[in-house]
């Protein structure tokens, strides 16, 4: 693919939302089958905002026996090796260019306690960077709606279709971002607009119904038909429905062990610029999904690894819902079917 050259404008901008100066030491890591467009743009947009720049590209591993790897978030190319992590983390800014990234790979804390802000860019393809890049006053609006999430005891989902979810937020720490990585330690990721939380250990409990328009995105496909999961202390017990789309849930989560059947994360999409609909809008190597997670309005419910609980697996749903309530307490709704609170909405 051929850059074009307002994509290099647009790294820049995006860039320098994370304190990316002149000055700076950063550092592009990424793996021989990263999409290479990518690598060239982030490369190229720091070198132009006159930070010293240096690549770390890491073989990327073989896949691990049993079933296929797609839509983690777990990069599995670092392995633990401690020189890369050291070569890593003399950065003041980490640029992830990874193809499955950072966020839920277990040396991402290592990384972030040397105090490197890591900035990851998804395995998405440039178009989509155009369309969602960081609004204006939406870091904020996150911020506002993870501290919500941080100072309730309870969130309850709801749905027409019967989805009737409770999470227990009394331990848990609400998590928000626009996709920037301003300060050190800090963790950012684009395309992003979410708040969410990754819950301690046996506090979700219920039952997630999917209907047709929702989507899993390890599948990059719609649900097109209804599907159910039951939930006892954070692990799915059952997987209901006589289609095709639960046989492949049940079909996938059994190629892992019991860790992969856990909750990983919960919240709601917080972008206006994200479309649910775009996945039938792109050949499955364009995109990795990550727009459908941002969605304004969505529930975002996930299982896979968990690092608030200790859990890590190779085995991930990203499961965006339409049309769900989110309630936090006994207070107004967030979400109230698909729609987002007022005070959580950008200004038109």
């Amino acid at each position: 693919m051929r850059i074009e050259p307002r994509w290099i404008g647009l790294f820049e901008e995006v860039l320098a939302l994370s304190g990316a100066r002149a000055g700076e030491v950063a550092a592009v890591l990424c793996e021989r089958s990263s999409r290479d467009v990518l690598v060239e743009l982030a490369e190229l947009a720091l070198e132009g905002m006159g930070l010293t720049t240096y690549r770390v590209t890491v073989p990327t591993p073989a896949p691990p026996p049993g079933a296929p790897l797609r839509s983690t978030g777990t990069s599995r190319a670092i392995a633990g090796v401690r020189q890369v992590i050291d070569a890593l983390s003399g950065a003041d800014l980490i640029v992830d260019v990874t193809v499955e990234g950072l966020l839920h790979a277990a040396e991402r804390s290592a990384l972030l306690s040397r105090g490197a802000r890591i900035f990851m860019i998804g395995n998405e393809a440039p178009e989509v960077f155009e369309r969602l890049r960081p609004a204006p006053g939406l870091h904020e609006l996150c911020v506002h709606g993870a501290e919500l999430i941080s100072q309730a005891g309870r969130m309850h989902v709801t749905s027409s279709s019967g989805t009737n979810l409770t999470v227990d937020l009394s331990k848990a720490v609400g998590r928000g971002s626009a996709g920037t990585a301003q300060t050190p330690a800090s963790f950012g990721y684009w395309p992003a607009g979410l708040c969410l939380t990754s819950p301690p250990p046996g506090s979700v409990n219920g039952r997630i119904v999917f209907a047709p328009g929702d989507a899993n995105l390890t599948f990059k496909r719609y649900f097109e038909a209804f599907a159910a999961l039951t939930l006892e202390a954070d692990h799915v017990v059952a997987i209901e429905g006589d289609n095709l789309d639960a046989e492949l849930m049940r079909s996938y989560l059994a190629g892992f062990g019991r860790e992969a059947y856990a909750v990983s994360h919960v919240g709601w999409g917080m972008n206006p610029a994200a479309r649910w609909d775009a996945l039938v809008m792109y050949d499955k190597a364009d995109v990795n999904g990550i727009e459908l997670r941002a969605f304004a309005g969505n529930f975002l419910f996930s299982t896979g690894a968990n690092e608030t609980a200790n859990r890590f697996t190779d085995g991930h749903f990203d499961l965006p819902m339409r049309n769900c309530t989110v309630q936090l307490d006994d207070d107004e709704p967030v979400v109230s079917a698909g729609v987002l609170r007022s005070d959580l909405r950008l200004a038109a």
